[in-house]
């Protein structure tokens, strides 16, 4: 039977490190796995008075659908001025609406990230801490990725070139997997 993870990238720019981090995952998850790329491009800015109006926008269903039926979440975040970007906490914040949040429950996460700085993305996979506990997500702690100094590991397109990087990907991979 196969797994699925579930896997989001917290950058919405067409050549990001992060989405090239997503794609590799999915070309190196493990036999009898598969990571569901999803986007949070489409996804609006939270608006309470659009939600009391029409209900959850169909970007976000799509995305809570996509949650509800896969084993466990990769969220792969960049680190903006030392914290999670906007856009991303933006699309956790409304998949976490309506019945969404029963959703997270449980729900095993992995955090990994990419960065052109020094650090990775260890402030940032950080701030999503409390955000998870909120959720009550079953987060995994087993293994870290933080990938530093994206321009010499990434092509033009963003796409992750790093053979060393790759292994360290699919192992990280392999445990992610394991516990689902």
């Amino acid at each position: 039977m196969t797994k699925t993870i579930l896997g989001l990238s917290g950058s919405l720019r067409r050549a990001s490190f992060n989405a090239g981090l997503l794609r590799a995952a999915a070309d190196l998850a493990p036999e009898g796995v598969r990571v569901q790329i999803g986007s949070i491009r489409e996804v609006p800015l939270y608006d309470g008075d659009l939600e009391a109006e029409v209900g959850l926008p169909q970007p976000v269903r799509a995305l809570q659908a996509q949650l509800a039926a896969a084993d466990g979440l990769l969220m792969v975040t960049p680190e903006y001025n030392n914290g999670v970007p906007g856009v991303f906490k933006n699309a956790i914040d409304w998949m976490s609406r309506g019945e969404g949040l029963a959703m997270f429950v449980g729900k095993p996460v992995a955090v990994i990230g990419v960065s052109p700085g020094g650090f990775g993305t260890i402030l940032a996979q950080s701030h999503w801490l409390p955000v998870l506990r909120t959720l009550k997500a079953a987060l995994w702690t087993e293994g870290r990725l933080m990938v530093s100094r994206a321009e010499s590991l990434f092509d033009d397109q963003g796409n992750l070139t790093d053979d060393k990087t790759r292994a360290q990907l699919r192992k990280f991979l392999e445990g992610f997997a394991a516990t689902l």
